[in-house]
């Protein structure tokens, strides 16, 4: 049996702040869930196009104190355990842990079962969670509904610099918390995990400080697209050329999870990632 996942992220507020973004369900329902019903210690559940599965609600409660959720999620036939736990790192502070169940990285490469997603939605979830807590804009969700992969934001920056932290390996790299190296031309390399991983995707396009767009094969290509607006950089990320048939919500949504510390990266100014560096964040996404 597969070990299971973990996800880690810190958000700059009090536990407290947390606890109840996490518990009511207004709350939920602006930066989770389209749909959510919470009655503790009895009852969480979320659905809605936000949620693979969404069609009715699939959780059932195990536990709920006063810093850990635990719930069965059936997910594609399969009954599996998620576990939300909050830590006080201090007065400002808190770590969010996910622990999941039965995600094989396997079946997320290949797409054969929804449980492929439950890395990267669980990073995007808790991107917006932090987002949201933190007193900043959503990034885009995914509609599970839907085969339009196409999402738009604002990053308080130049979009020089924004493009330039797109298209550098080092600046990539460090905001996305894992290696990527970048060839930033036509023709050039796009590496997850760095030029020595072996697989690489292709950039396809590139117009400074307008446009980047990746070939990533099966999985489609990815499109970022930057305008000014207003002093600020209007971001507009596209995955395109897919199945339309089994659309790459993985990719989709680590992708999109990268992006929301992107924009911390450029916003903050003592910026420290979310993501924790022993909860590998998004690097299923690109790939999916």
């Amino acid at each position: 049996m597969t070990e299971p996942l973990v996800v880690r992220v810190r958000a700059e507020v009090p536990i407290k702040q947390v606890r109840h973004a996490l518990t009511d369900p207004g709350e939920l329902r602006e930066w989770f869930a389209e749909h959510a019903e919470v009655e503790l210690p009895h009852r969480y559940e979320f659905w809605g196009r936000h949620t693979p599965e969404g069609d009715v609600p699939h959780q059932r409660l195990l536990h709920a104190d006063a810093d850990t959720l635990r719930f069965t999620w059936l997910l594609d036939g399969v009954e599996t355990t998620s576990e939300i736990s909050l830590t006080e790192e201090g007065p400002e502070s808190t770590v969010i842990a996910v622990t999941q169940s039965h995600f094989d990285m396997a079946e997320a490469m290949s797409g054969s079962t929804i449980r492929g997603v439950l890395q990267t939605y669980w990073c995007l979830s808790l991107a917006n969670l932090v987002a949201h807590v933190e007193g900043h804009p959503l990034v885009p969700r995914v509609d599970f509904t839907s085969a339009d992969l196409r999402g738009e934001f604002l990053i308080a920056a130049p979009v020089d610099r924004v493009f330039t932290s797109l298209t550098d390996s080092e600046q990539a790299s460090r905001w996305f918390g894992y290696p990527i190296g970048i060839e930033p031309w036509v023709g050039g390399r796009y590496a997850m995990g760095g030029f020595e991983a072996g697989y690489a995707a292709k950039v396809v396009e590139l117009e400074p400080d307008r446009k980047l767009a990746v070939d990533w094969g099966p999985v489609g290509t990815q499109t970022w697209e930057l305008a000014e607006s207003g002093g600020k950089t209007r971001l507009t990320f596209v995955q395109s050329g897919f199945d339309e048939q089994h659309p790459p919500y993985a990719a989709w949504c680590g992708s999109v999870a990268g992006l929301a510390e992107l924009r911390r990266y450029h916003e903050m100014a003592d910026w420290r990632p979310m993501f924790l560096a022993d909860a590998p964040s998004e690097q299923a996404g690109a790939t999916g």
